[in-house]
């Protein structure tokens, strides 16, 4: 029997996706009333990013989310954009677009499936259930027929799943891993019972951090839901602007973002605020899944030894042990985090480049940068915190 045609729509806003048809690709897991596994590709989220005008004209992120249709229903959605230069990646290309243009090509502007501004693993090509491999394919082939029908580049699909890059690899479109720090919670009862796993030495050297960032003076909090108020807001944008602006010259996201997370997102998010006298003076934000915590944002008005580590990976520990949650992903790069028990797992991405020279040259870099990175896992692991026995089960 001939397979059904399935058509594809490209939309350059949300606002012409109904959100059930977008979520019931995306997260189908929520339709019980939990929480999605990944908030970040909610209908809610993105249109947040496209609201707030992070995203859009003037950005560099300019907004192609796709949709595949079959027999009159959505069986896939991507959040696909026109990017006009690499920034809000964490998946580096640079050395390629500029050996690209040195030779004379035009790398920008180039198509993006990704969660802008989110080094978060998750599922890029999001299918109705029942549809995973009909509307996988289509959502690829769609997207690179997109890149070739416009002459552009090449096309980028970034910290996808390991089954997605597994799909998307034999349909042509080339691997790439690279590695950031996760903590796994292995069923720790308490926080105790994580330092318990650790080494003597590793276990008293967080135990004195903790002890040093809780004398800071003042008491530290977690929000969530309606605990959030507004005046948060303020002091989170505080601490975003002087991050962003030291890390990347600019922040990514706009003040209204923020406000259009308080109104539409408190419930997926998680803050950890350290006050002063009323007042807070450092922060962290994160976003909460049905088995993980993502770490995304920290900013102080403050400087107090060790407060960073306590907010950023210690609290986020306790919450996610309080909570049942089985991982913490404390965002892109950072060895410090394999001394607190956050150790180096793999991310993937897929790359389609049309161009076939600079395609051939991409590739064996691809090859010689797989094998590095799968020995720098191997060799950071050994050097984690964990007793030897724990490292072994790690591995």
């Amino acid at each position: 029997m001939a397979e059904h045609q399935v058509e594809i729509t490209i939309h350059h806003s949300l606002a012409q996706v109904d959100a059930e048809v977008w979520d019931a690709c995306a997260c189908p897991e929520a339709a019980d009333g939990g929480r999605p596994f990944d908030p970040f590709t909610t209908y809610r989220f993105l249109k947040a990013l496209e609201d707030s005008r992070s995203v859009g004209t003037g950005t560099g992120w300019t907004p192609y989310y796709m949709t595949a249709e079959c027999d009159g229903q959505t069986i896939g959605v991507a959040p696909l954009f026109l990017k006009s230069h690499s920034q809000g990646e964490y998946i580096f290309d640079h050395n390629w677009g500029h050996a690209y243009e040195r030779a004379g090509g035009r790398y920008y502007p180039k198509l993006q499936i990704a969660v802008p501004f989110t080094p978060v693993t998750g599922r890029r090509f999001l299918t109705r259930p029942g549809f995973e491999q009909q509307g996988r394919a289509a959502l690829v082939q769609g997207a690179v027929q997109l890149a070739e029908n416009n002459g552009l580049s090449s096309l980028h699909v970034t910290f996808c799943t390991q089954e997605e890059l597994d799909a998307g690899a034999a349909m042509g479109l080339m691997p790439r891993r690279t590695q950031q720090y996760h903590w796994v919670n292995r069923n720790y009862p308490d926080f105790e019972g994580f330092l318990d796993s650790l080494s003597s030495r590793k276990r008293k050297t967080i135990r004195k951090e903790r002890r040093v960032a809780q004398e800071f003076g003042g008491e530290i909090k977690q929000l969530t839901g309606d605990a959030i108020e507004r005046h948060h807001w303020d002091a989170i944008w505080q601490f975003y602007q002087d991050t962003g602006a030291r890390k990347w010259g600019m922040p990514y996201l706009t003040r209204a973002f923020f406000d259009i997370a308080h109104r539409d997102l408190r419930d997926d998010i998680l803050l950890v605020l350290a006050e002063r006298d009323g007042r807070p003076v450092a922060g962290a934000m994160n976003l909460i899944g049905r088995d993980r915590l993502y770490g995304r944002y920290w900013g102080c008005s403050e400087h107090h030894p060790c407060l960073h580590f306590e907010l950023c990976y210690y609290q986020a520990m306790d919450f996610s042990i309080a909570h049942g949650l089985k991982t913490v992903e404390a965002g892109a790069q950072g060895e410090h985090k394999l001394a607190r028990g956050y150790l180096p797992t793999p991310t993937h991405s897929l790359h389609w480049i049309n161009d076939p020279g600079l395609r051939a040259a991409i590739d064996r870099y691809l090859e010689a940068e797989r094998a590095a990175v799968e020995e720098d896992i191997e060799i950071l692991t050994s050097f984690g915190p964990f007793k030897k026995t724990e490292v072994e089960e790690h591995q």
